[in-house]
């Protein structure tokens, strides 16, 4: 998948610089709304920008929805914020339209590792934040206890749309876990390394594709082997 090798080697490349320049960052003009990577819309009527204030744009910095060609805002986007991104650089933000321009998934770093992927439904002016399949949950079971929040060391999810209502989502994340626990939940969808500390590195990878139903609810297909990059 040529998008999800383009977004991990963005991680990558950025966690091996120097803590001051690890984010992407741009100091905005006061009318200055920049368009995201991939964020014009099919119907070139719509697009993603983002906008903040301040050196480096970390204050009330937001994603937008705009109206084209006039760029003019219509709404702000939820879940995109000063307080979740790491990068303001609209380069370091990325969209993936459905084909109508009805639906657009939105990346961004929230962690120098870890990306966010927002699913947006587009209602006339407005931009409705949907929920994104969790394919690691689907895969490990919602009531399996496992330690993710600060053992997860890579997230990169992506979709390519396949249709109007319809796309492919892929899950890759990274993990390190004192033991093979985890590895044993996820099984053929994970990928099991021991590392010199005793310690494991576990990779996730399940590749499943989407429709959006009634309501914006997802049926998600059966989990397939996802793409590992190393």
């Amino acid at each position: 998948m040529p998008r999800l090798r383009v977004l991990l080697a963005l991680v990558l490349l950025l966690a091996g610089l120097p803590q001051a320049h690890a984010t992407a960052e741009h100091t905005y003009a006061k009318r200055e709304y920049a368009i995201i990577t991939g964020g014009w819309a099919p119907n070139k009527r719509l697009a993603i920008a983002v906008h903040g204030e301040g050196e480096g744009a970390h204050d009330k910095f937001h994603a937008y929805l705009m109206a084209e060609p006039q760029h003019r805002r219509l709404a702000v986007l939820d879940n995109i914020s000063h307080e979740n991104n790491l990068d303001t650089d609209a380069d370091a933000y990325y969209a993936e339209w459905s084909p109508d321009s009805r639906y657009v998934a939105v990346s961004f770093r929230t962690e120098r590792h870890i990306m966010t992927l927002n699913i947006y439904a587009i209602e006339g002016n407005r931009a409705r934040l949907i929920e994104t399949p969790d394919l690691f949950r689907k895969a490990a079971g919602r009531t399996v206890i496992v330690k993710t929040d600060g053992d997860m060391r890579t997230y990169v999810p992506t979709v390519k749309w396949r249709g109007p209502r319809r796309y492919d989502f892929n899950d890759y994340r990274l993990f390190v876990e004192n033991d093979k626990t985890l590895a044993e939940k996820i099984g053929e969808l994970g990928s099991l390394t021991k590392m010199e500390d005793g310690r494991y590195s576990i990779e996730f990878a399940a590749h499943a594709t989407v429709t959006i139903g009634r309501g914006n609810r997802n049926r998600v297909g059966k989990l397939k082997l996802g793409v590992f990059e190393r």
